[in-house]
């Protein structure tokens, strides 16, 4: 049953869900908006079940290998004289670049691509959906599964418009290449002024830099694909700026071609499908970046989805429920976010005072510590599908 599946986004759960979904005997296209698989981002880390699940794809040593390799954050005042350090190092988790664990997955993945395209139409019936794409003559498919992001195309047109779901956390970020000079080997350094953050991350196995920005605000009408208004945005907030680094910072990001820029929000829904079209990945979940759950969530969730679709024989009505009542648990924990963005981004200089002062404790070590320990009490074992492969 439901043999042709059509995937939206070749990110990180697009591309784990067509491994899997071709491992089990489905066939598999994957549309994608840019015009080949994206190199770019952030460190993201790969821990708990998403190990498990990277030892079963037969990456995770590769993984290891390309690891990032950062001890931990450390906050600096104008003077880039440190005031506090952080090690946010996990023996049980590997810290990798987005765009490195993308073009893993991407050699394990081997589905057809529509690169520089995208969805434009679904119409459902009962035997399958009909996709009209921007570029690409229509076709009918089997499934449907939005993979493509918090801004998820496949989610709007399927489920409804994005403010029903996309929750507003009052900041917004950007990332970018950055001249490596400027960080410390191996650290994430950070400096605040009240309400905005300017850093770098500087990967110990990495050439190039991250400068980071983030601030807080109320919301802001932009256009979320328009990157020269989100250069202008962060500019607005940065460029007078003349502490620290964070000049020169700007400079380089602003002349990266994969600068990122967007708000700091989490997509809740009450169900992650509707009738054949299904969505997984931050399209469904998005913890935001704040979480640093979401390469986690992605190749977990991937995982079940082609897992239970596996295990029901292709019957989407009996699988996708399945997906999302296995899957939910872990989304409902790791979109507790708590105090994290308020630490990071003081809202005043007492507040910075007080952050660097608790930062300089033994204590956040230890309870660092202890968090990790309980997350790996309160992993769930990961079901085996391997039974339920097609022939």
């Amino acid at each position: 049953m439901n043999e042709r599946i059509l995937i939206s986004g070749a990110g990180i759960a697009g591309l784990a869900l067509a491994h899997w979904l071709a491992r089990y005997g489905f066939r598999t296209t994957v549309v994608e908006r840019a015009p080949a698989l994206r190199t770019g981002g952030n460190g993201v880390d790969v821990r708990a079940g998403a190990v498990e699940v990277a030892e079963r794809m037969g990456i995770m040593s590769r993984v290891r290998e390309l690891a990032a390799d950062v001890r931990g954050m450390k906050f600096v005042d104008s003077s880039d004289r440190v005031v506090a350090r952080v090690d946010t190092r996990d023996p049980a988790s590997v810290e990798i670049m987005r765009g490195d664990l993308v073009a893993l997955l991407g050699g394990v993945a081997d589905p057809e691509y529509l690169f520089d395209d995208s969805v434009r139409r679904l119409e459902q019936d009962d035997d399958g959906v009909l996709v009209t794409f921007e570029r690409a003559p229509a076709r009918r498919f089997h499934l449907v599964v939005g993979a493509d992001g918090m801004h998820s195309t496949v989610r709007r047109l399927a489920f409804g418009p994005e403010e029903r779901f996309v929750r507003f956390k009052d900041h917004y970020f950007a990332f970018a290449g950055a001249d490596a000079s400027l960080g410390e080997d191996r650290w994430v350094t950070m400096f605040n002024t009240p309400g905005r953050m300017a850093g770098i991350y500087r990967s110990g196995n990495h050439a190039q830099a991250k400068a980071y920005f983030m601030f807080r605000s109320a919301p802001l009408e932009y256009d979320h694909r328009d990157v020269t208004e989100h250069k202008h945005l962060i500019s607005e907030r940065f460029a007078g700026g003349r502490s620290w680094r964070i000049r020169e910072l700007l400079d380089s990001a602003l002349t990266d071609p994969e600068f990122y820029f967007d708000a700091l929000g989490q997509v809740r829904m009450d169900s992650w499908h509707n009738g054949r079209v299904a969505l997984v990945g931050d399209a469904a979940w998005c913890a935001s970046p704040a979480s640093g759950a979401g390469a986690e969530l992605a190749l977990v969730g991937a995982y079940r989805l082609a897992g239970e679709l596996a295990a029901a024989d292709g019957d989407h009505l009996a699988a996708f429920p399945r997906y999302h009542t296995v899957h939910r648990p872990l989304v409902d924990r790791k979109q507790r976010i708590g105090p994290n963005v308020r630490i990071m981004i003081p809202g005043t200089a007492g507040g910075r005072f007080v952050r660097d002062a608790f930062a300089r404790l033994p204590l956040m070590n230890a309870i660092g510590g202890l968090d990790r320990r309980l997350r790996a009490r309160n992993a769930a074992a990961l079901p085996d599908y391997s039974r339920s492969r097609r022939p």
